[in-house]
């Protein structure tokens, strides 16, 4: 594949690529909490995850941010999901979605904020961060052997978040 066939085209819409993992143990994932002064997330909890480096794939771009933010290797890492986060900008985001397993429970914070393991039958009482409730068991059931999801995330005026699911 040729590079004067990749036609980049800077009037299209364009995207920054990230990723957003999730561990599992037993009955437990890991979920990180972000600290206080993180803006809008301040205190809220979330998968592991952050911007893909350039000249990085999403799979080696996971593994590195969840080492850098937990200490962790994780096993079996596969690619869950993908999401479009329309900003109603450009760029928007491109989330690469992956689960894993984690032989160890030793975990070490960072700055990023504070990794966690917690029972998946407590999810429900966590303060997180909007999109979680949903993206998460669709992500542990693509792990599960579920095709990997398609979604689009869109803001209205007053910045509310709608999800939309492609199946």
């Amino acid at each position: 594949m040729s590079l004067a066939g990749q036609r980049a085209q800077l009037h299209r819409y364009t995207l920054i690529p990230r990723t957003l993992s999730f561990l599992l143990r037993d009955d437990k994932v890991l979920l990180l909490r972000l600290p206080e002064g993180h803006g809008a997330w301040s205190g809220l909890f979330n998968g592991v995850g952050g911007h893909i480096e350039q000249g990085e794939d999403p799979l080696s771009s996971a593994r590195r941010e969840i080492w850098e933010e937990t200490g962790l290797t994780p096993e079996r890492l596969l690619l869950s999901g993908v999401v479009i986060v329309d900003t109603g900008e450009r760029p928007g985001i491109g989330l690469y979605v992956f689960v894993g397993e984690a032989k160890s429970e030793d975990l070490q914070p960072g700055p990023e904020g504070s990794p966690m393991w917690i029972a998946q039958c407590d999810l429900e009482k966590l303060p997180m961060i909007e999109d979680l409730p949903l993206l998460l068991p669709r992500a542990i059931a693509s792990y599960g052997g579920s095709a990997p999801f398609s979604a689009v995330y869109t803001y209205n005026h007053a910045g509310e978040l709608t999800i939309r699911f492609e199946e």
